[in-house]
């Protein structure tokens, strides 16, 4: 199956504009930005010197660093204790560095930028703080402590302010502003002010406060991301989030590789080194999130992630579960042969695994792509319960949307570019993509489908689902579009009754009835002047018998205008050879008038029709009527045919003249849009075009019932 053509329509993207800083106030808050780096990186170098010391502490107190088994350790494998201390103060000035450097490089990318400054300014004092705060416990005196517990301090708060206002700069919602301040004074209490009884009452429920502390700042950016963000931010925080979901998982898994794992000193330095590696996540995603480098890929990594973190901690766990569980079973602890059973049933189950949670992810980020058969029945059955033929197109656009995550699905009843849509599901301000939709061949209208985010097109699996809803999205907007067409002639049709009504009601009114009610008055007259002036009498009698026939020729050309007399006395055949002689012999050939010569009319039809049906046969007697009468009176022609024939179930009709044909420039009038609405009232066509060398032709096709079908056979036939 070809995939279905699509269209891109390109819409523009909003984006939050932040004023940048100038003069004074730029160079004041650089020097703020410089001054406090500077205080951060000498904490740091000072809280390396104080961890360094930590760390030549060997002992068995809990204040030492390593005992003396965790040193013996390193005896069989030849390495000196202060390699391992060296290494473990690399790590701390490299994980530093990573967060300083990427500070200072967005600091300078960005250098008049609120936000950017505050970030860059968050992520020096962070990476300087990530190992400060381990060493405030053992600084050697009252100025380092205080110095250190400053900078921990300042970092903290910079972090939590960094979800409240990320990622434009505002604090959303707004009272979250004053819960900051709170929580600054709540921690200055407890570091600065240790004795006041407040204080002693913060640091006691200090866990439930930081717990209360890290949900204000996820519900500050759910709400954020539902209700302000725009398309970019929601990219923005998709970066960080993704980035914070690995350093989860990735801790989560060095928990339990803890619970089971020896606790030597070479297992404390693989983790020290993954924990740093992973941490290093987050100061590059927030500079990709602010730079806006790639943000377009993030879903897909996300999609990747997700399925990974989840599948590593899957398979930790089924490996501890299946080594725990046949240990305590044989009572055996470190066995071989248990290892490599637990190895063969990760191997076995790894692959299922991985399909299952692909398509849990899949379906999270992705909606029902992989199920098209749960899609369509769903939807089958959810237009099986909708009651008006509208409200189905209103209940596809939902489905869609809700089956592939969309944010937005509009369907087009005409397939002309900028439609109104018939129906509507979201919103979005990205790219539009437009997907035909066929019946039989002819397009019937489009599907408009919003990217799930900006930048992302829609994949081969959603074009294939989306392939196989198109078919049957495509019939019910044809169904649609019948039931709207039939509408409109319904409403065609009671138009048109009540016009013929009130054009009856208006003759009646206003031209029979005072003619009747005048034939009265001269009645009485006559009457009253018979004794007295009898010559006078009779001549008005002659007068009212003039003004009864004229009288009576209005009853008749009202009873003709509903329906000519003489397809019921002669058949439409005979009617139709009536109307030709009738324009054939109203102009004398034998000299011009002001419309030219009357032409040579020619009839050419089956010797017998059967019995057609009443509105076809009036139809037939109006079109073919009208079309002679604009021959005669504006075609200047001197030959005229007039066809009559039944062929693909239908009564053709065409009227061909050789007269001067159609104008340049020409405005329907009334009989031109009368021939047509008759034909259209019927679902028939007609048509008027000009014939190559002069003249013009009028076309008609006046459909028949079905049930006729073999009637009209017969009728041929004889």
């Amino acid at each position: 199956m070809n995939p279905p053509t699509v269209s891109v329509i390109p819409a523009d993207r909003p984006a939050a504009v932040r004023t940048p800083l100038h003069g004074r106030t730029l160079r004041v808050v650089q020097i703020l930005w410089w001054t406090g780096a500077l205080f951060a990186l000498f904490s740091f170098a000072a809280a390396a010197s104080v961890d360094y010391e930590r760390l030549q502490q060997v002992c068995n107190s809990p204040d030492c660093a390593f005992s003396q088994a965790m040193v013996a350790e390193l005896q069989p494998l030849g390495l000196p204790l202060r390699y391992v201390i060296n290494y473990l103060i690399a790590i701390e000035i490299v994980f530093t560095l990573v967060w300083v450097v990427l500070g200072v490089f967005l600091y300078r990318t960005r250098p008049a930028d609120p936000l950017a400054l505050f970030v860059s300014f968050f992520m020096v004092f962070f990476g300087a703080n990530v190992y400060t705060g381990v060493s405030a416990g053992h600084a050697g005196g009252p100025l380092l402590h205080l110095l250190f517990t400053a900078v921990a301090l300042a970092a903290n708060m910079l972090s939590f302010v960094f979800f409240y206002v990320f990622p434009d700069g505002r604090f959303v919602p707004r009272w979250i502003r004053f819960y900051a301040a709170a929580i600054f004074v709540m921690l200055f209490c407890i570091d600065f002010l240790p004795d006041l009884p407040i204080s002693i009452w913060l640091a006691a429920n200090s866990l439930p406060l930081l717990i209360v502390t890290l949900l204000s700042c996820a519900l500050a950016q759910v709400y954020r991301y539902r209700r302000v963000s725009d398309l970019t931010q929601r990219q923005q925080t998709k970066i960080i989030v993704l980035a914070l979901v690995v350093v989860v998982a990735g801790r989560l898994a060095v928990a339990v590789w803890l619970n089971f794992a020896p606790q030597g000193i070479v297992v404390l330095t693989i983790i020290s080194t993954l924990q740093a590696l992973m941490m290093l996540l987050i100061p590059i995603s927030i500079t990709a999130a602010i730079l806006r480098y790639r943000l377009w890929d993030v879903d897909f990594l996300i999609n990747r992630t997700l399925l990974y973190s989840v599948l590593t901690l899957c398979v930790v766990g089924l490996y501890v579960l299946v080594v725990g569980s046949l240990g305590a079973l044989f009572r055996a602890g470190d066995n071989l042969f248990i290892s490599l059973v637990a190895t063969g049933v990760v191997a076995v189950l790894f692959q299922p695994l991985r399909d299952r949670l692909q398509r849990t992810v899949n379906h999270l980020i992705y909606g029902e792509r992989d199920d098209p058969y749960a899609v369509l029945a769903r939807l089958g059955q959810r237009l099986e319960v909708a009651v008006a033929p509208d409200a189905s197109l209103d209940t596809i656009v939902e489905t869609v949307a809700q089956a592939l995550k969309l944010p937005y699905v509009a369907i087009t009843a005409a397939p002309a570019a900028g439609a109104t849509p018939a129906a509507a599901y979201g919103a979005t301000a990205g790219p539009v993509t437009r997907l035909p939709l066929q019946h039989q061949g002819a397009q019937v209208g489009e599907l408009l489908l919003g990217p799930r985010a900006p930048g992302e097109p829609l994949t081969r699996g959603d074009m294939r689902l989306l392939g196989d809803l198109a078919r049957q999205i495509g019939v019910a907007v044809h169904a649609v579009t019948l039931t709207a067409d039939l509408q409109r002639s319904r409403e065609q049709l009671v138009r048109a009754r009540e016009e013929e009504r009130r054009r009856i009601r208006r003759d009646l009114h206003d031209g029979l009835g005072p003619t009747l009610a005048a034939l009265a008055l001269n009645a009485t007259t006559i009457g009253e002047l018979i004794p007295g002036n009898p010559q006078a009498a009779v001549q008005m009698a002659d007068a009212l018998q003039q003004e009864i026939r004229g009288t009576v020729a209005d009853i008749r050309r009202l009873v003709y205008d509903l329906r000519p007399p003489t397809l019921d006395d002669l058949g439409l055949l005979a009617a139709i050879r009536e109307v030709v002689w009738h324009c054939a012999d109203s102009v004398d050939r034998s000299r011009p008038t002001s419309a030219g010569v009357a032409p040579r009319i020619a009839l050419e039809a089956p010797d017998r029709l059967p019995a057609l049906p009443a509105a076809v046969e009036v139809a037939a007697y109006r079109i073919v009527q009208e079309g002679l009468t604009n021959v005669v009176k504006h075609a200047h022609a001197t030959h005229c045919l007039v066809r009559l024939a039944l062929r693909d179930d239908a009564l053709q009709i065409e009227i061909a003249d050789d007269g001067v044909g159609l104008p340049g420039e020409r405005r329907a009038g009334v009989g031109l849009s009368s021939m047509r609405e008759r034909a259209a009232e019927l679902s028939g066509t007609c048509t008027i075009e000009g014939i190559d060398g002069g003249g013009t032709r009028v076309g008609a096709r006046l459909p028949l019932p079905e049930e006729m079908n073999y009637g009209v056979l017969a009728g041929l036939d004889r």
